[in-house]
């Protein structure tokens, strides 16, 4: 959010945790940089619409979309819980859905806008344990691009972003007391292939990847999957 802040954008940081955006609120003031947050449950269909209906009325119009929220439940899939299957399509599936149509609703009567999705390269291929988390973030990556297809005739651009391995706390908590190290390596015993760059994404080359496909910079590339991920996945 800081460094769509730091172009001069005028960002609204949308989130459950309170405590998030209040720190990251803060953090932006220090700074300098324009960031509004806004507490919101984005798998609350209704809080959602009256959500984006505030923004658009205290802060203006909304010219871009960024779908970055995510969860990660881990598991075979003969053991996974309906629960945590549900609550992982919730979040990394339906609430970009309800984002993106109430957005783009908007969008399509003044004929611009950009939409952009942190999917996972995880929805480019198999991996054990991530039955569900893969099968969310390529059903993401499906519909941001037909999305995209169905609003270029009005201007309206959506792309993907799918990152590989990234140090942030949803990482950490996969990994436990484990170091990047296997990570790196890969694995031969599950089918994973390590990372050819030889280390782990930082969140700035995730921010930087979405910067850029919402810049002008990017004004004729839409339904494109940007894959951040150090080569992980081979470059398919």
């Amino acid at each position: 959010m800081t460094t769509l802040a730091r172009r001069h954008e005028r960002v609204v940081a949308v989130d459950i945790d309170e405590v998030a955006i209040k720190q990251l609120v803060e953090y932006a003031a220090d700074e300098g940089l324009d960031v509004i947050g806004q507490i919101l449950d984005i798998t609350d269909d209704t809080a959602v619409a009256v959500g984006v209906s505030d923004i658009e009325s205290r802060v203006g119009p909304i010219t871009a979309l960024v779908n970055g929220a995510g969860v990660l439940r881990t598991g075979a899939a003969v053991e996974f819980s309906d629960a945590d299957w549900a609550r992982t399509f919730d979040v990394n599936v339906r609430a970009p859905f309800v984002l993106s149509r109430e957005v783009a609703r908007r969008m399509i009567p003044r004929r611009a806008g950009s939409v952009v999705t942190v999917a996972s390269n995880a929805a480019l291929v198999a991996r054990k344990g991530m039955t569900a988390y893969a099968a969310s973030k390529a059903a993401a990556n499906a519909f941001t691009k037909s999305l995209g297809l169905e609003l270029a005739e009005y201007g309206i651009r959506c792309n993907v972003v799918a990152p590989g391995s990234t140090d942030t706390p949803m990482l950490r908590a996969m990994l436990g007391d484990s170091s990047d190290a296997g990570l790196v390596a890969g694995s031969l015993g599950d089918y994973k292939p390590g990372i050819p760059l030889g280390r782990v994404a930082q969140p700035q080359h995730i921010a930087d990847a979405v910067a850029f496909l919402l810049s002008d910079q990017a004004a004729h590339i839409t339904m494109h999957t940007l894959v951040v991920d150090g080569g992980a996945t081979l470059g398919v």
